[in-house]
Formats: C-alpha cells, sequence, structure tokens
C-alpha cells in the first residue's frame, strides 16, 4: 500500500512493487480532518483487505521513522503502521517520492511552463510545489548514479525583486515576524499576498479564501488579478533560485495543488521571465526546462518507487 499524506488531504492506492511500471490500483483520496489519526485512515481505505508493506509520503520531515505534519494535526510512525499490521513500513517526505516518481511522468503528465525541451538527460531536477505549504526537494543525477535531496527549502527567507515586493515583505516582517517563501508560495500565502497587496493598494481586504480570489481574477478584479500576477512572478524567482541553488541543469519541476489547477494562467504569467532574471546566470537558467506535474497521483508513484529501507 502506498500513501501521499498532505496537509488538507490524503490519497491511498495498491501497488505491485515488482513491476517496473507498476499501476496505482484503486486510488482513494480522503479529507485529513475526517480521520483523527493516519491508521483510522487506512482502514477505512483497505476495508478489510490486507497488505504486507506501506511506504507512506508525508508532507512534513521524517525523524528516525517519525512525522508530523507541518501544516496539519497528525502525528506518525512506522512503529505505528507496523502495530497496525503492516510487516515493512516506511515513512518519507513527500518531496522525496515526487523526486522518485520523475523518471516514470509521461509527456502527457506534464504541463510546459517554457524553456528548451529537454534538460540535460543526467542532470540534477529540483522540484518545488505551492499547495497547503511550499515543498522543496531534488533528484540529484551524476551519471549513472542518483539520490533524493529531501529539504525544508520552503521555508528559506523570501528574496524581494523590486521596490513592491520589498513594501510585501514589510508588510509580512511586521505580522509575522520573518518572511519565509511559504508565506507567500501556498494558499495561505496567497491570502497573505492579497491581504498586504490591499494594503499597499489603500484598499480594504476582504476574508478571503485562495479560491475567491481566483473567482475574482477571472471576474476581471483588478487587485485580485495582480495577486495572482504577482503570485506567479515570486513563484518564477523562487524556482530560479532553486536552479541555482541545486545545478538543476536537467530542469525544473512544479509539484503542489496550485499550478496544474491554474495551468493556463500560470502559462501565461510572468513566471518563466522571473525565473530567467538571474543577472549574469540568465543564459544558465534560460537553458533548463520548467514543466508542471499534471499527474494526480504522482507522489504515489514515487511511493511505490521508494526502496523500502529507506
Amino acid at each position: 500500500m502506498v500513501g501521499d499524506v498532505g496537509g488538507t488531504n490524503c490519497r491511498f492506492a495498491l501497488v505491485d512493487p515488482s513491476s517496473d511500471h507498476p499501476l496505482l490500483d484503486g486510488t482513494e483520496a480522503f479529507e485529513i480532518d475526517a480521520f483523527p489519526t493516519l491508521e483510522a485512515a487506512i482502514d477505512r481505505f483497505l476495508d478489510g483487505r490486507r497488505a504486507e508493506e506501506a511506504v507512506i509520503a508525508v508532507a512534513g520531515p521524517v525523524d528516525d521513522g517519525r512525522a508530523a505534519l507541518t501544516n496539519g494535526h497528525w502525528d506518525m510512525s512506522e512503529a505505528a503502521l507496523k502495530d497496525q499490521g503492516f510487516q515493512v513500513a516506511r515513512l518519507l517526505n513527500d518531496y522525496e517520492a515526487l523526486a522518485l516518481a520523475i523518471p516514470r511522468l509521461t509527456t502527457e503528465d506534464l504541463g510546459d511552463l517554457g524553456g528548451p525541451a529537454e534538460g540535460e538527460p543526467n542532470g540534477t531536477i529540483a522540484i518545488l510545489g505551492a499547495g497547503t505549504g511550499l515543498g522543496v526537494g531534488a533528484l540529484v543525477r551524476n551519471g549513472p548514479s542518483t539520490a533524493v535531496a529531501v529539504t525544508e527549502g520552503g521555508h528559506m527567507a523570501f528574496a524581494p525583486t523590486d521596490e513592491l515586493e520589498i513594501e510585501i515583505l514589510r508588510r509580512l516582517t511586521a505580522r509575522f515576524g520573518r518572511a519565509s517563501l511559504e508565506r507567500i508560495l501556498s494558499g495561505p500565502g496567497l491570502v497573505n499576498l492579497y491581504d498586504a497587496l490591499a494594503d499597499i493598494r489603500d484598499q480594504k481586504p476582504e476574508p478571503l479564501d485562495p479560491e475567491d480570489i481566483a473567482k475574482r481574477a477571472d471576474a476581471g478584479d483588478g487587485l485580485a488579478q495582480e495577486v495572482l500576477d504577482r503570485f506567479f512572478r515570486i513563484y518564477g524567482a523562487a524556482a530560479g533560485d532553486y536552479a541555482l541553488t541545486f545545478g538543476a541543469v536537467g530542469g525544473v519541476y512544479l509539484g503542489g495543488g496550485i499550478a496544474p489547477k491554474m495551468l493556463d494562467r500560470l502559462q501565461a504569467s510572468g513566471f518563466r521571465e522571473a525565473f530567467e532574471a538571474k543577472g549574469r546566470f540568465a543564459a544558465y537558467v534560460a537553458a533548463i526546462p520548467t514543466r508542471v506535474i499534471l499527474h494526480k497521483y504522482a507522489a504515489l508513484l514515487g511511493a511505490g518507487a521508494a526502496p523500502l529501507n529507506g
């Protein structure tokens, strides 16, 4: 059994790990808040069926077989999964699972955000994704050798690139004390950005959620459109910074829930322009492709590819 546990939803499937191209069977998704524990959600998914092994990708750091959601209430452990009846159990960070999924994705699983058709075939790939939080990782490739970099890079400091973003930073710093990228590049961060821009434009912010902001932008609301345009420019600048950090000449891939839902607007935004705006290293990042992961269960594919011994 494989699982993908985020801050809002969890997804499960059965998979045959012995297959070179494993298929996900019986995929189901549930809301986190509907269950008190991971084990309760697994019981609901299995519904009397049995699986000998469990690999669960989680949106948070994994330490010595234990994990707590960064943006959720579940505490999880490999020991608890074994107590539930699994012979072998492994927890891994969700962006480790996404990194492992990259080689299993097809062109139909990806949306184009600009750059060349292909990156360096053995080059490192960076993955980041705005959703409930901001996940960051990398598939480090050096010839025939590969490894996954598991990070908490979403909590790096936000680096403004113009005067408006400096004003945004001032407001976020006054509110939170420290403004990480996740304070902007996430669902809650989109609301933070809306509040900051409303204040800058001398408008009274309304209590909106991310979906409300997107709907208002689609309806022609000027402030909501500015919020989304700025969100995607900051997203592109951050993606370019991670490309430089990881040396990701193999490509930069966007996971998370926001990019697939807003693909058309993202493609029409200043994302790629901001991605390439790296001064002396503009040519370096211009040679790097940027893609959106469209496969709804990519982390489950990656969990199925993960070694059970960690």
